[in-house]
């Protein structure tokens, strides 16, 4: 294995200098936390006799001795999510593995879990990135009852597991492991499925042949299959260490995924501050599992959605990075992996041609991790290299393939599909922005073409069916900032768009809204910042302005001469009211949401305790 690349080691030091102040006073909180001791000693006997009434009389037993350590249980389960539905089964599993290695879970607590599947283009798609700060705030509640020693988090999605780290990391002092359910058994080839999307988007098939295919390629459960935010959570979540080595794309429902789930029960009591492994969530995400994470997302051309995530995930332990950040490690971190919609093959795919540990072997070895982690099993990051197996009614692990399974999917740091990352940062007049290049033809990175501006995706898509976008144009969609309308994805675009490409016309989107992990062909300038609510450039942009997107020099800008743009208005979009779906219920939060950059965040998880409020 060679060194830690200097890059690397300096954007990690970078951060970590950034970082010092927060990063100190969130260690010293959790050091504070820590010294109290065993939790459950703090409690009144009124306090702990409600904590326990319920328990098993074994269970019970143990509790009251107050000696053995109790795991709480946060779940994300709901049976409409296919990714969640799973988790219905875990708790039990894993009460009976915490009993059998002498300790004793209980299900703290429930958070909310919604579907982007089902609210793309829908107005519920409002209340979406709103839901991590809610499901962290839940996370929250569940374990403030002060009885765990430890926690397992349950859960998938692509708000979810966000939420859920964020919300563990409030409870720094304590261990966690995160437990997923895995990916659903592939379905229709993905190609095929946007092929049918796009005879739809055309009007050359109609609903129920549509629905037919949808129904064929979400057919199960367990995670949709393509890479997404959710399965980019997984990878994360993995090379961060905070899985058990190799549990991100195990199938549900199958022996080796209960025996995960088993042994994440049995692990999770041997890192616990009754041990000489205790091993604090607060210690296990520092700075270089932070840059750990970003290396993965980039080298796997994982989800948009995370350039603002990692940052929520980073500030809450501390710690300050920045889309600067991304973009100099996209410069020297090499592209791996195609998963559509970067490529053909889906993550079931991914994970027969040698999946995560492959991948993290590789970029160990070009020096692009850091090795030297702590993780919840133990041993740093080169645990990591490892796959599990069945073996003796349990699970062990072996060394992953050497060797790639299939190199169209997943390829070795000497011959990748790029030698950069598949996120990159744009940057100009207009603000600041983020694109995902990783399934964008090289000849559709550059594109300078007139403005058509909308305020809606309906308004886009009406205009295609009244066949009134013609020639090169960019799509630009304003007010769909968090700030505007709590930031919804605008997949519901994506069709009409890459019909227009396919047609041979250039065309490009540029929002202040979300695309995610599934950002397609099609150039997307996303999460542009400012936005339009806080007075963002794309206000002033009219229709016929020349854009300029240029994905390899790094360049947005619209071409009108200085004095005219400096003197025009910042025009409002017709919005609709926001109510309706529950989001008048969120009217804080679009009050007080920081910008994409910093996070989206709702509330300031400032760990010194300053600018609170």
């Amino acid at each position: 294995m060679t060194g830690l690349n200097a890059r690397v080691a300096a954007i990690t030091e970078r951060i970590a200098e950034r970082s010092r102040g927060d990063r100190q006073a969130y260690l010293q909180r959790l050091a504070a936390a820590a010294e109290q001791g065993p939790v459950r000693t703090g409690l009144s006997c009124t306090n702990l006799a409600h904590a326990f009434a319920a328990a098993p009389e074994a269970d019970k037993s143990r509790l009251k001795g107050l000696q053995k350590p109790n795991v709480g249980i946060v779940s994300a389960y709901n049976d409409m999510l296919s990714a969640h539905q799973p988790l219905e089964r875990f708790p039990a599993l894993i009460k009976q593995a915490v009993r059998e290695a002498g300790g004793t879970a209980q299900f703290a607590g429930g958070v909310p879990a919604m579907c982007d599947g089902v609210t793309q283009g829908q107005v519920g798609m409002e209340l979406s990135l709103f839901s991590r700060d809610v499901i962290a705030m839940a996370t929250g509640v569940a374990l403030s009852h002060n009885t765990f020693d430890a926690g397992l988090c349950l859960g998938v999605c692509d708000k979810i597991v966000p939420g859920l780290l964020i919300g563990a990391l409030h409870f720094g002092h304590l261990p966690f492991i995160f437990v997923p359910a895995g990916p659903m058994t592939s379905g229709m080839p993905n190609e095929e499925k946007a092929r049918i999307r796009g005879l739809f988007a055309e009007g050359k098939i109609d609903r129920a042949e549509l629905l037919e295919a949808e129904s064929r390629s979400y057919h199960g459960p367990g995670t949709c299959t393509f890479y997404g935010t959710a399965n980019s959570n997984q990878m994360l979540m993995e090379v961060m260490g905070l899985h058990l080595p190799g549990a991100a794309f195990v199938n549900p429902l199958t022996p080796l995924r209960d025996a995960l789930t088993i042994a994440a029960g049995h692990r999770i009591l041997r890192i616990t501050a009754h041990t000489d492994q205790y091993t604090p969530i607060g210690a296990v995400i520092d700075e270089r599992a932070i840059v750990n994470g970003m290396v993965g997302l980039l080298a796997t051309g994982g989800s948009t959605n995370h350039t603002i995530h990692l940052v929520a995930i980073a500030r809450a332990a501390g710690i300050h990075i920045n889309w600067d950040d991304f973009s100099e490690l996209s410069a020297i971190v090499p592209l791996l992996a195609r998963i559509y919609p970067n490529g053909a093959a889906d993550v079931n795919h991914f994970h027969a041609a040698g999946g995560m540990g492959f991948l993290i072997r590789e970029l160990l070895a070009a020096g692009l991790l850091h090795e030297d982690i702590k993780t919840v099993a133990g041993g740093g990051l080169q645990a990591y290299t490892e796959e599990p197996v069945l073996a003796d009614g349990g699970v062990a692990w072996r060394p992953a393939p050497e060797k790639s399974q299939d190199e169209t999917v997943l390829r070795p740091c000497a011959l990748p599909f790029s030698d950069n990352g598949g996120v990159r940062v744009l940057e100009g007049n207009l603000g600041r922005a983020v694109i995902k290049v990783s399934a964008v033809k090289p000849e559709h990175r550059v594109i300078e073409a007139p403005a058509r501006v909308f305020d809606s995706q309906q308004q886009v898509i009406d205009a295609f069916r009244a066949d009134a976008l013609t020639g090169d144009f960019v799509c630009v969609v304003r007010g769909q900032g968090p700030r505007a309308n709590g930031m919804p994805e605008l997949h519901k675009l994506s069709p009409e768009l890459a019909v227009l490409q396919s047609r041979g016309q250039q065309v490009a989107l540029v929002t202040d809204g979300r695309m995610s992990g599934a950002s397609g062909k099609v150039p997307a300038a996303i999460h542009l910042t400012p936005e339009w609510a806080m007075g963002g450039a794309i206000g002033r942009i009219r229709d016929g302005d020349r854009i300029r997107l240029d994905a390899d020099a790094g360049v947005l800008e619209v071409k009108v001469p200085t004095a005219e743009w400096d003197a025009r208005a910042h025009e409002s979009p017709c919005t609709e009211p926001q109510h309706g779906m529950g989001r008048e219920m969120f009217s804080a939060f679009r009050c007080n949401v920081t910008g994409a950059e910093e996070g989206a965040m709702t509330f300031y998880p400032d760990p010194s305790g300053l600018q609170e409020g």
